[in-house]
């Protein structure tokens, strides 16, 4: 799911794009991407766009007459810009917005269509879609621990929440708190007060450089590689791989459709977190640290010197056997 980052560098080219252009047509591909009956879609055309915002994760076009466009791009959803009279991508094509100067293109891959698009008039009525997150570049310390504290969860949940903190989602949540050194399933009820505050200053520090990074990758050009995993971030999607601080494998939580990537030796004291269905399959067999399961991993035996299989590098057997015994991660 495109988070903080991606959102604003996309409003930022958005912004240089359509503000003061005249929506001229709006194409729906997809009936269901609209959530939204009342105002209906045809009464944005026409309409010019007097900038664009952003609300958490959703991308906010504000036109003439107090209308507002409202783009939630979930978790495979993306814009494209293309030139005027420019074929459309058919298949994952879910709407166009049509102006003077190009086309803004919603898109979805997959089957499951997520993404939606609402048109509302009025503020109270845009204000109503704000899930109440404070935006962490803004906030004080204080803001910040008032809001972490405002329940008990894990600190994973807690970063995620979009009614405490707005932008974050699975990806940086993750690189925020290898860079804290902090567990994903601490509690926050049990932080030190020297945690939050490292929490706050990584929290800060991560999207901000991201979305520098983001910005200069995407330079004048369309945002166009929008992803969850990207080179050079420091745990999310680098599982086995090793830590850039320590050198220990990343360790990997999944569940549902998400994952939580942590290094056991900077973040939890060398403890593995125990993975819900294969810790309650394997029971007293689970490895609690990162040296257990070291010594649970296969050893190739040694060739004697000079002879061809010490020579010549075998690949490794696809599926399952290339990952190590059955039943481990």
């Amino acid at each position: 799911m495109p988070e903080l980052p991606d959102i604003a560098v996309y409003i930022e080219h958005l912004e240089g794009r359509i503000a003061g252009q005249t929506l001229e047509r709006v194409r729906l591909a997809n009936p269901f991407l609209l959530r939204s009956v009342a105002p209906p879609i045809a009464s944005a055309e026409g309409r010019k766009v007097q900038g664009t915002r952003r609300i958490g994760k959703r991308i906010v076009i504000s036109l003439e007459g107090g209308l507002f466009l409202v783009l939630h791009l979930m978790i495979a959803g993306r814009l494209r810009w293309l030139a005027k009279g420019d074929k459309l991508p058919v298949r994952i094509t879910l709407a166009a917005f049509e102006f003077p100067n190009g086309t803004l293109v919603f898109t979805e891959a997959g089957t499951k269509r997520r993404a939606s698009l609402h048109l509302v008039q009025g503020e109270a009525a845009l204000a109503a879609m704000n899930p109440g997150g404070i935006e962490v570049s803004g906030a004080t310390l204080g803001q910040f621990a008032e809001r972490l504290r405002q329940e008990n969860h894990t600190l994973k949940r807690a970063l995620t929440d979009p009614r405490l903190f707005s932008g974050i989602g699975n990806a940086y949540s993750d690189e925020i708190l290898h860079r804290a050194r902090l567990s994903p399933f601490a509690q926050t009820a049990s932080l030190s007060g020297e945690d939050v505050k490292r929490l706050y200053e990584a929290s800060r520090a991560t999207l901000a450089e991201w979305t520098e990074r983001v910005r200069r990758e995407a330079g004048a050009g369309f945002p166009e590689k929008v992803t969850a995993f990207r080179e050079g971030m420091a745990v999310h999607g680098r599982y086995r791989k090793p830590c850039p601080i320590c050198g220990s494998p990343v360790q990997r939580i999944v569940y549902a459709e998400n994952q939580t990537n942590y290094c056991a030796r900077c973040q939890t004291g060398g403890r593995l977190l125990a993975d819900r269905a294969l810790s309650r399959l394997l029971k007293r067999d689970w490895p609690r640290t990162i040296e257990a399961l070291e010594e649970r991993r296969p050893v190739a035996p040694e060739e004697p010197p000079g002879s061809l299989t010490s020579r010549t590098p075998k690949a490794p057997a696809p599926g399952p056997a290339a990952r190590g015994p059955r039943g481990w991660p």
